[in-house]
């Protein structure tokens, strides 16, 4: 997916391989990723270490915790503790900024 969404200085920073397309900044205590998903993105259910908190700047991100669907779209934060078991699903083109805090 393209990633021209970020600015030319993000886009710039190395580049994430994991589940999804990212550029990432790591710092001592937080790992910040500049992500991007593709319309009908589906994460399995998995856990971080991390306590994890990020924000959608475009699209929707579909949360599933515990079986639930959560919605966020433009401007919301989302926050998944440590451990927490989740899965996610992308119904459209979504970015989000990401801080995985170690």
């Amino acid at each position: 997916m393209n990633q021209a969404h970020f600015p030319d200085k993000i886009r710039t920073l190395p580049i994430f391989q994991g589940r999804f397309e990212a550029n990432r900044l790591t710092t001592e205590n937080v790992d910040i990723y500049f992500a991007s998903y593709s319309q009908g993105t589906e994460i399995e259910a998995h856990q971080h270490n991390s306590d994890n908190h990020g924000v959608v700047t475009q699209g929707e991100l579909i949360l599933i915790v515990d079986g639930k669907e959560e919605y966020y779209s433009l401007g919301d934060w989302y926050h998944l503790k440590p451990h927490q078991v989740h899965a996610a699903r992308f119904d459209r083109d979504t970015f989000i900024i990401e801080f995985w805090f170690k």
